[in-house]
């Protein structure tokens, strides 16, 4: 699937509990696999912000996010009417192919977990971890989800047999369920600055080497 970059139409940005959910209007981008990434202009900003796709109704692009920087504040800010360029898809998603999905996420890692759930059929297993009951209200956009609250930890209510696990949210929980199921596909986080892989912003270490999240991600998993 090709990326394009577009100037997209704001429709709506809704309050979900903690976080905002920024719709915009879909233009020529088509949504591209559950777990990629779209770099959104932030208003009054040299630099775009890399941000999964959450929800993708008929016509729309949905970006669900938390304004903890000047850039998210901007996007979080922005009404309906106002344009921004949004470049993608981009990077490599998660494998659909798979018989017993559960979905994992932490925080704001719940991001791609309606749109992957979707693609998933609608009606897949998920556990969801937050750092407070505000934060929790997007639980909502998982339905049926088993939701913890700080501080317990989603590893916690991991089954002996899991499935196939599909997970994101920050490091320290994807590095647990790594360790508990080593099978599990990973959509890892880094600071992004162009999305495709010339600027080596994104770069982490991954078993001894290093890995641009942009190219050989966001999603990694383990060799069979």
């Amino acid at each position: 699937m090709i990326a394009r970059r577009e100037r997209l139409a704001v429709l709506a940005c809704e309050r979900v509990g903690a976080y905002s959910l920024l719709r915009l209007g879909r233009g020529g981008l088509e949504p591209g696999i559950p777990g990629q990434f779209f770099m959104l202009e932030a208003p009054g900003r040299v630099l775009p912000r890399p941000m999964s796709l959450c929800l993708a109704p008929p016509g729309e692009l949905a970006f669900l996010m938390e304004a903890v920087g000047p850039g998210t504040r901007a996007l979080c800010a922005l009404e309906p009417g106002a344009e921004i360029h949004v470049f993608g898809p981009l990077g490599n998603g998660f494998d659909l192919a798979v018989e017993r999905p559960l979905l994992v996420a932490g925080g704001i890692g719940v991001a791609p977990m309606p749109y992957l759930a979707d693609a998933l059929g609608g009606s897949v297993r998920a556990i969801l971890g937050f750092r407070s009951d505000r934060h929790a209200e997007a639980a909502a956009l998982v339905p049926g989800a088993e939701v913890v609250v700080e501080p317990r930890l989603v590893t916690e209510l991991l089954p002996d047999d899991p499935g196939d696990v599909l997970a994101c949210g920050p490091e320290p929980m994807l590095g647990a369920v790594r360790a508990l199921v080593p099978s599990a596909q990973l959509a890892w986080e880094a600071p992004m600055a162009c999305g495709y892989g010339a600027c080596y912003g994104c770069v982490v270490e991954r078993d001894g080497h290093y890995v641009r999240l942009c190219i050989d991600g966001p999603v990694l998993r383990d060799a069979a």
